[in-house]
């Protein structure tokens, strides 16, 4: 799989915006593109089966917008990791998106190599998180996001909170499997039951209720742009 192309696919009403990405995407030789919709409602009847790695998904459009894709996929219980690029980012927004299932919340105006950066980092770590975003962590998320407490936070075992800590410091599976001794299975049940007794969709969710219960300090989170 770390020698695959990444599949990618966009949605996105903007014809021109659609097929600019998709050129400077397609010159990259990590990355592949498979799909491209201009419609939320149409991408989610064409997608049926082989979904992207990456969705990368415009947040407003006129015939399904993004809050519906992500909806929608989040019941599908997909692999696939969504990262919503839109005109209308405001940091406000963030911690809904994350509630919705995105796993970035970029502005469209991002420069094209930090959005492949950005591709990179979700796929491989599951979540993206810039310095302002970390930045509302620390002073807005916690009033912001529902309750994700319906197990509190003694009820992980240690080895959870091992891995925990080590999501938050963007280390792939094999990076904490290696690190913790451990295999990349035992690794992956770990992340599958901290989902679940967490209430969270995705790592990024878990880096927010990492936070929320005081397992790491916004300030510990590891930063790709560091």
């Amino acid at each position: 799989m770390e020698n695959s192309k990444i599949k990618i696919g966009i949605v996105d009403d903007d014809l021109l915006f659609v097929q600019l990405l998709e050129n400077y995407i397609n010159n990259n030789e990590r990355f592949e593109i498979v799909l491209t919709s201009t419609s939320g409602h149409h991408f989610l009847h064409e997608s049926d089966t082989d979904l992207p790695d990456i969705l990368i998904l415009d947040l407003r459009m006129a015939n399904g917008d993004g809050l519906e894709v992500m909806s929608a996929l989040s019941q599908k219980n997909t692999e696939t990791r969504i990262i919503v690029l839109s005109s209308f980012y405001r940091r406000s927004f963030m911690g809904q998106m994350l509630k919705m299932g995105a796993h970035a919340f970029l502005p469209k105006e991002i420069e094209p190599e930090k959005l492949s950066e950005v591709i990179n980092a979700v796929y491989h770590h599951g979540h993206y998180f810039s310095d302002e975003q970390v930045e509302v962590m620390r002073t807005q998320l916690s009033s912001k996001l529902p309750e994700f407490h319906s197990f509190s936070k003694d009820s992980l075992t240690e080895r959870e909170v091992d891995v925990l800590r080590l999501v938050c410091h963007q280390l792939s599976t094999k990076e904490i499997a290696d690190t913790l001794f451990i295999s990349p299975k035992t690794v992956e049940t770990h992340k599958t039951n901290l989902m679940i007794k967490t209430c969270v969709k995705n790592m990024a969710g878990l880096v927010i209720y990492a936070v929320q219960n005081n397992i790491v300090n916004a300030s510990e989170i590891v930063l790709l742009d560091k």
